[in-house]
């Protein structure tokens, strides 16, 4: 079994990773969380006809188990469905010792986190990513539903108890799943560990034929990076942010385009790159861009911004992101292959740069 541990002010836990987890989900939780007076499990409509039955029979009889399941995709993360939550959270009588699951994607992780987090004040959660993506949204403890006017801008910070990561359930994913999570684990290589990177290069070119051994590895390693960073700055006050690199554009394009008509990896994808070209404007460094544009293609992902997206409007999305201090765009960039700083950029330089990425173009 593989395992990480993440060490952060308010809480220590620990990162499980093996093929069969969800069958030992409720032996597991007698060793972590006891005393435990009932589980509400929270999984999503795609999710629960492979993977709930297994993980509410693991528990024994004497086990005090509910569950609720949630449409599937972005949407749920909004107000009414986190109401909903809650509401079955009152309805079967939760309390201060109950424990919240989530069974699933980053969505639902994201969800479950925020209702646990916001339920009597807060009372313990455990993540069970179900996607490559959620690898990286399920450690860290960043809990929240979006607005109307804006994503993720409703939330807390609330560590899970543990995290339990069955890469069974990877193995049903399709490969647009794949892309979207990979694009995460590649970015953790640029902004920290460099022999990862080099690593990933080498040895990922297709998602065709995976084994179960490669993907804990590669989970592990992954997850370690995530792991590091959290535990040196758990609120993101400073060098956390430096997990954002790709996505200030790649939010952008998400936003652009409607979310859904690309996937997050496949927008941070395009984000890394240029965030690489903008590096090598603003810091005088070289990337050789084109090896990884090359690799990216390989894989399966597009890597200019899509022709149909008009710059300003990116430009102004930009201008909005989180991130953002003061109206000024500030963007994580690479000194070097393993280490990121964050740069105020001026827009004159994102727009040229734009320009060069667009689809069509020859940059």
């Amino acid at each position: 079994m593989g395992s990480v541990q993440v060490q952060t002010v308010s809480k220590q836990y620990e990162v499980r990773i093996n093929s069969g987890l969800r069958h030992q989900v409720g032996a597991l939780l007698k060793e972590l969380l006891q005393p435990v007076s009932s589980i509400l499990i929270v999984t999503d409509s795609n999710v629960a006809p492979y993977y709930l039955k297994d993980v509410i029979q693991s528990f024994d009889e004497s086990s005090v188990v509910y569950d609720y399941v949630i449409e599937s995709g972005e949407a749920s993360k909004s107000f009414s469905v986190y109401e909903q939550v809650l509401s079955k959270a009152l309805e079967v009588g939760l309390d201060r010792k109950s424990a919240v699951i989530a069974l699933g994607g980053g969505v639902v992780g994201d969800l479950a986190g925020f209702v646990a987090a916001t339920y009597m004040r807060g009372i313990r959660f455990v993540q069970m990513p179900t996607t490559l993506l959620a690898h990286d949204s399920s450690v860290g403890g960043k809990v929240a539903i979006n607005h109307r006017l804006g994503k993720n801008m409703v939330g807390s910070f609330h560590q899970p108890e543990a995290v339990l990561y069955d890469t069974d359930c990877l193995m049903s994913l399709p490969e647009e799943e794949w892309k979207s999570g990979f694009a995460e684990v590649i970015k953790h290589g640029f902004i920290r560990d460099e022999a990862f990177l080099k690593q990933l290069e080498r040895e990922w070119t297709s998602f065709k034929t995976i084994s179960v051994e490669r993907l804990n590895d590669m989970l592990a390693r992954s997850i370690s990076v995530k792991a590091d960073v959290v535990s040196e700055d758990e609120q993101e006050h400073g060098i956390r942010a430096h997990l954002n690199f790709g996505h200030t554009l790649g939010h952008a394009i998400e936003a652009q385009l409607g979310y859904g008509k690309i996937t997050h990896g496949e927008a941070v994808a395009i984000g890394m790159l240029f965030a690489l070209r903008l590096s090598e404007e603003m810091l005088d460094v070289n990337f050789h861009i084109e090896q990884y544009e090359n690799w990216f293609l390989k894989l399966g992902y597009r890597t200019k911004i899509p022709a149909s997206l008009n710059r300003e409007r990116l430009l102004q999305t930009m201008s909005k992101d989180k991130k953002v201090e003061a109206g000024t765009i500030r963007m994580v960039l690479l000194k070097k292959l393993g280490e990121a700083t964050i740069v105020n950029i001026p827009p004159e330089k994102i727009r040229v740069l734009l320009d060069e990425r667009m689809e069509g173009s020859h940059g």
